[in-house]
């Protein structure tokens, strides 16, 4: 009878799979942008749409939600995030910010965009191999939820399973070496808990070349109870790093490097390699909570928490010089004619000459040391004259210091054998101060706080200062310059949610309402804005709310049916609301709160050797704002390009099986089946960086059926793992990653853009075509044995090799340029990052 069971649900798996995948797959990416470009001319044509904890670590680099996901129970979630993370794949093709991340209750998604940023607690793989996550819509009882889920990171110290763990671990990856410690009391007979973790992760240099690594990280938890209701307990975290980037470049530079891991960020100072984009990030949290629990059906949480740090990344400055990045197009061989003299020159420094295709670092140096300078009234003192060696270049670093408090508190009750309520509320507090500061002068003595490009296009001297108030300002090491303002966050929300179960059928509603509000405060008068520069802005204000509901269906205690729908209005996030938030006040045009509506359906089966999942979704993300900055060649300045009435399409497939074989053989598969279109024609505002001109305003972008890019939108892994009764595993999993597209630069898909151009003209469907990558696939091998001595020591050692092909082919994203010249599109041509070679990681653990 089982066998027969096991067979039919293995049949139904087979059937959805294939029905599911057809529907999803229909490849409408041309015929969705012949549809648009069509439309746009009057003539509409839509188109038909028929691992383990211990390897946790080595993805959280990415910054995407993938890696941290392998701590799921789900099979399609834990297997995709452990395979696809370094393809970059976002489940549902969601940014993190539609996932919210709490530690015991309190949210830690940054409130200025939404995301979550992985590195304030990176290294800490101790403390959050153990959370709770569900992806999609779920009902939870720590907070509303978002589209993408939750995942609940349980830092109590009484929670942590007792005993000392040690590791070491060897990998070639962001790090070369890891070192961590962890120690629980669990809860002793004084009635005091601790635990703590501490790690180190460092390399020289990483798999890029010039990418050096040195993180710490620690974690310290208390908790004392004070009788049988009552517990306090006190915990913080912080993770400094000090980290340094590789830089994306375009295909024609990765061709002269002969390599795809081109870095064109570093260059050679005194032998030795210097990277000038430098992440220096720190912004530890602490947080006190209240456990109260009155009696069995009823508990209340809640916590205090403060956090403040430097987040930092630097980056190189010029002033009336060369353009001293490597790759900039004018020093590439395609600038000039092929076959000329010049021409071959470029190409054979290129392939030859380390300090032609990379940061020549003795220029810079020389260049300043040979700029005897004299600036009169310096810093606003009439008859003020300092002479000095005034530096060309520079390397600065662009600063968001934060200060974030505020308190969450959550109350659970089961209000009887069938039903149960939450309800919770939160404050935050979040301000960051943004500004530039001088982190090295490069052997100059001083740089001069003024806007070049105003200086050239205005006749008039006070346009060009950034600090209007001291004009001719002189700064140096450890100053700031060029902006200085804090932009202040503030949200309140409180939360409801309601949970029946009946026999075959659960159901919850839940329901939230919050107001958030932001405002700028500079403390310089900016000379190009005198009057909408200075101190506090107006204060933006919005009221939103989320809806939402499930239900879950018993077929059978093996199969049953899951559904969900979400109505959710955000507000725009404050760092992309104003037109140039470095220089002004004014925001965008029309700015209001996004809509989202989406919804999922799921099918599943459960026996003890056969587990499967299958879903439906749809999720529509409306009236989003887009902002962005880039060089303006026919200009020649910096434009601020923004657009409002963004809207995204997201809609799909997700299949996840895990099927025992046998007693030592695991079968895993997973495929998502995506289409993640932008789903409107968003308005376009342009406005000059330095100056009140506005450039365009209600321009129509044609991107109506295009593909979110930076992501697969079709990934499928399928793998086999063997787990030996002698106490080791190994196993291997074959990827394929298809439909990676690069987000549309929109200005290149206006009418104004395409101009005079006739439609059979190639400049035509050179600016339209969206740019695809091709489609990849990987494998990977994993292994491991553990050991235990004496009954109460365990070592466990385990090995993971991604990439074992070794593709170094695999473009796994990068971005349109928004810097382009219509008649010759392929003088700005992407930049596009590479998928890591053949990588491994290798740890071994002592735990007693």
């Amino acid at each position: 009878m089982y066998k027969f069971q096991l067979f039919r649900a293995a049949l139904l798996s087979g059937f959805v799979f294939w029905a599911l995948s057809v529907s999803a797959q229909q490849d409408t990416s041309q015929v969705s942008l012949a549809a648009d470009t069509l439309d746009f001319y009057d003539n509409p044509q839509m188109p038909d749409f028929t691992i383990s904890a211990e390897d946790l670590d080595a993805e959280l680099e990415s910054q995407d939600i993938s890696g941290i996901l392998q701590s799921s129970r789900d099979v399609f979630t834990s297997t995709a995030g452990f395979n696809f993370g370094a393809a970059r794949f976002r489940i549902r093709g969601y940014n993190s910010d539609h996932t919210l991340i709490s530690i015991n209750g309190v949210q830690v998604n940054d409130l200025e965009t939404g995301r979550t940023t992985w590195w304030r607690w990176g290294g800490l793989n101790d403390v959050t191999r153990f959370m709770t996550i569900r992806t999609g819509l779920h009902p939870s009882r720590y907070n509303f939820g978002g589209i993408g889920g939750h995942a609940e990171i349980d830092a109590r110290a009484s929670n942590f399973r007792k005993g000392t763990r040690a590791s070491f671990a060897a990998a070639n990856r962001t790090y070369r070496q890891r070192i961590m410690a962890t120690h629980a009391t669990g809860m002793m007979d004084n009635g005091w808990a601790f635990a703590v973790s501490i790690s180190r992760r460092w390399a020289q240099e990483g798999f890029v070349e010039g990418t050096p690594n040195d993180a710490y990280a620690y974690f310290f938890s208390a908790e004392k109870k004070l009788n049988e209701r009552h517990s306090i307990g006190l915990v913080t975290y912080g993770a400094p790093s000090i980290s340094a980037a590789a830089g994306l470049s375009v295909q024609e530079a990765y061709d002269l490097a002969g390599t795809n891991y081109y870095n064109p960020n570093w260059g050679f100072q005194n032998g030795e390699k210097r990277n000038a984009r430098i992440r220096n990030n720190f912004q530890p949290m602490t947080m006190a909570t209240h456990y109260y629990t009155p009696n069995r059906n009823t508990k209340l949480q809640t916590s205090v928490f403060y956090s403040f740090g430097r987040s930092g990344f630097s980056g190189l400055n010029w002033w009336d010089a060369r353009d001293p990045r490597p790759d900039f197009y004018r020093y590439l061989p395609s600038f000039y004619q092929e076959g000329t003299t010049e021409f071959n020159a470029a190409t054979e420094a290129w392939q030859n000459d380390v300090n032609r295709r990379q940061i020549n670092w003795n220029r810079l140096y020389d260049a300043n040391r040979n700029n005897l300078f004299t600036v009169e009234n310096a810093n606003g003192i009439e008859g003020n004259t300092v002479t000095g060696m005034r530096s060309k270049y520079i390397q600065d670093e662009m600063r968001d210091d934060l200060t974030w408090y505020g308190f969450n508190s959550v109350y659970t009750r089961r209000l009887n054998d069938r039903s149960r309520i939450t309800i919770g509320g939160s404050g935050h507090i979040h301000t960051t101060d943004n500004y530039r500061m001088v982190k090295d002068l490069l052997g100059g003595d001083f740089w001069m706080d003024i806007d070049q490009f105003a200086l050239r296009d205005f006749n008039n001297p006070d346009v060009a200062q950034n600090d209007l108030d001291t004009p001719n300002r002189l700064v140096g090491v450890g100053d700031r310059f060029g902006f200085d303002f804090s932009l202040h966050t503030r949200r309140f929300n409180a939360f409801s949610q309601y949970e029946i179960n009946f026999k075959k059928l659960d159901l919850y509603f839940g329901a939230d309402v919050s107001n958030t509000s932001f405002w700028r405060d500079s403390r310089l008068r900016n000379g190009r804005f005198p009057d909408d520069s200075f101190g506090e802005s107006d204060v933006q204000n919005f009221t939103h709310y989320g809806l939402k509901a499930g239900a879950e269906y018993k077929i059978t205690g093996r199969h049953y049916l899951t559904g969900n729908v979400m109505h959710q209005t955000r507000p725009p996030s404050p760092r992309f609301s104003y037109l140039s938030p470095r220089m002004r006040h004014e925001v965008i045009p029309g700015l209001t709160t996004e809509n989202i509506f989406g919804g999922d359906f799921s099918y599943h089966i459960r026996y003890p050797r056969f587990k499967m999942r299958a879903t439906l979704f749809y999720t529509e993300i409306n009236d989003q704002v887009w902002a962005r900055s880039f060089w303006h060649d026919e200009l020649r300045t910096l434009v601020n390009y923004s657009m409002t009435g963004v809207d995204h399409l997201h809609m799909g497939t997700e299949i996840g099986i895990r099927a025992n074989v046998s007693p030592t053989v695991e079968l895993n598969a997973v495929y998502a089946g995506g289409q993640y279109l932008w789903n409107s024609r968003p308005t376009a505002t342009i406005t000059r960086d330095n100056a009140p001109e506005i450039l365009a305003t209600d321009r129509t972008v044609y991107i109506r059926n295009f593909r979110v890019g930076g992501m697969p939108q079709t990934a499928a892994s399928a793998g086999l793992r063997y787990n030996s009764p002698k106490y080791w595993f190994a196993g291997f999993n074959a990827n394929f990653f298809g439909h990676i597209y690069l987000d549309p630069n929109p200005d290149r898909r206006t009418s104004e853009a395409l101009g005079n151009f006739v439609t059979d003209d190639p400049q035509w469907s050179a600016l339209l075509n969206q740019t695809r990558l091709d489609n990849h696939f990987t494998a990977d091998i994993f292994f491991g044995k553990s050991w235990r001595v004496k009954r109460k020591y365990f070592i466990n050692v385990n090995v993971n090799i991604t990439n074992i092909l070794d593709n170094r082919e695999f473009a796994v994203g990068g971005f349109e340029q928004l810097r382009y010249d219509r008649t010759d599109i392929d003088r700005f041509p992407p930049r596009l990052s590479y998928l890591f070679g053949r990588t491994f990681f290798a740890m071994v653990s002592f735990r007693f």
